[in-house]
């Protein structure tokens, strides 16, 4: 199986690996991937205490934690910035067939 790849300036071929999802029990919610997505592929949520998403900045809900999830997979460029800061691996990365 082939997969879409390109050329960078120097002529070198490259196959991006697009974000296609984010581990809930991975993630740590950290917020660094978010930070160097040029993109806005991803949001923050909350997990409240019945393990339910949620908007994590809504006061009358009682936030066990916060994870990033994917919100916008399909604007992702494949860069692989948030692969590279992600500390605890919670990323998947997939290159797509040509």
């Amino acid at each position: 199986m082939s997969f879409r790849q390109f050329i960078t300036r120097d002529g070198s071929p490259w196959t991006p690996k697009y974000l296609t999802a984010i581990s809930d029990e991975l993630c740590i919610g950290c917020g660094r991937c978010f930070k160097v997505c040029t993109q806005a592929v991803m949001k923050l949520m909350g997990i409240n205490e019945d393990d339910e998403m949620c908007d994590p900045f809504d006061d009358s809900e009682e936030i066990v934690r916060k994870v990033m999830t994917l919100d916008k997979g399909g604007s992702c460029i494949g860069c692989g910035s948030c692969q590279a800061v992600c500390g605890t691996n919670a990323q998947t990365h997939e290159a797509v067939p040509a």
